[in-house]
């Protein structure tokens, strides 16, 4: 899938977030090995601790849904290059080590990176 499909994906999937806390909705979309995308939105609560950020949502969506083997993610926020947190971080490279990531805006604008460059010396079991 081209690069560009992938983050109009997670752009359109960002319109569906719910952020009523953080007014800062993210889309993701997951490329999984198979060409299937499975897409993510964040999800607020107001107990912050329960709240889930795209990247994660689109993950355990996958999983759930079978799937296995990620190849790349996008993800796009209202501001510029959308970044994994710490948290999605560790998960995306627990489930996928060499993941490609693209953190894009609206504009299509994005940057390209590994989960390996966001997260050196992960932990692992």
């Amino acid at each position: 899938m081209d690069d560009r499909e992938l983050l109009r994906l997670a752009n359109e999937a960002r319109r569906r977030a719910y952020a009523p806390y953080s007014k800062f909705p993210v889309g993701a979309a997951l490329l999984c090995a198979d060409g299937t995308v499975v897409t993510g939105v964040n999800v607020e609560s107001s107990v912050n601790g329960l709240s889930l950020c795209a990247e994660r949502v689109a993950v355990f969506k996958a999983v759930s849904e079978g799937k296995r083997d990620f190849v790349k993610i996008a993800v796009s926020c209202d501001s510029d290059h959308c970044r994994p947190c710490g948290a999605c971080r560790q998960v995306l490279y627990e489930h996928a080590p060499n993941l490609e990531i693209l953190m894009g805006c609206p504009k299509g604008d994005f940057v390209r990176t590994t989960i390996a460059e966001l997260l050196p010396d992960a932990f692992t079991l």
